[in-house]
């Protein structure tokens, strides 16, 4: 497609866009086939703990926290994210009605309509489960279809295979390494960027949805088609 031309220079320009600014993440509970996402509160803490205590591979890649020593030292960092408008922090709860996983939205632009989720928290008992990428659709899903966000990113370490992988998976279009983008716990950082488009979201919701439903899992909660497998089938 040939990118329009500023009418007094004859230089190319972008398209013309809606300026209109997306709205700020909000208090929500986001309701799926095998649990929610809501508004993370102190009151999850405990629960959270139990599902992510002695389990220090969780926080390796966490810029600047994690893991906590204690049960009380964890409630004062969950009651702390809990009260912070960017990073703007969501429980995710399983079908028992238990916190088991954190994620946010953050780096929250309203204006450019760009928002990034990120500062993931998968307990080992969240991780590889159909609520683990329900979470994510969910959350996807309130920030083009209710916010308005017309670029959605995914960030991480570099060195970060499985967050890498998982962004993939989740149909993310990875855009390349920003090479020592941060110091993180004293030690340097390499970020891989990923992206998702608001004209991409529609082809990515429905293989999300088909691989959600529930005819799509057997009685061992084993998956038969996975997420690629019906992305690419689109």
């Amino acid at each position: 497609m040939t990118a329009p031309e500023c009418v007094s220079t004859g230089q190319p320009i972008g398209p013309a866009v809606d300026t209109g600014p997306a709205r700020r993440p909000e208090s929500v509970v986001l309701e799926g086939h095998f649990g929610r996402v809501e508004k993370l509160a102190a009151v999850h803490a405990p629960d959270l703990w139990e599902a992510v205590k002695r389990h220090d591979e969780i926080w390796t890649y966490m810029s600047s926290y994690g893991p906590f020593a204690n049960p009380a030292e964890f409630a004062d960092w969950v009651a702390d994210r809990a009260k912070l408008d960017d990073p703007f922090s969501y429980a995710v709860v399983n079908s028992s009605g238990r916190a088991v996983g954190i994620a946010t939205l953050m780096e929250i632009r309203p204006a450019m309509r760009v928002v990034e989720v990120g500062h993931i928290v998968y307990s080992p008992e969240l991780q590889r489960t159909p609520l683990a990428t329900e979470a994510q659709y969910l959350l996807v899903r309130y920030a083009f279809e209710r916010l308005g966000y017309r670029r959605y990113e995914w960030k991480c370490n570099a060195l970060n295979a499985a967050s890498r992988r998982a962004a993939l998976r989740f149909g993310f279009t990875f855009e390349g390494i920003m090479r020592q983008h941060k110091i993180a716990k004293g030690r340097n950082r390499d970020t891989a960027f990923f992206s998702l488009l608001d004209h991409e979201w529609p082809s990515v919701r429905s293989a999300f949805e088909q691989w959600l439903e529930p005819g799509n899992f057997d009685g061992k909660g084993r998956q038969r088609r996975t997420l690629e497998e019906i992305r690419n089938a689109l």
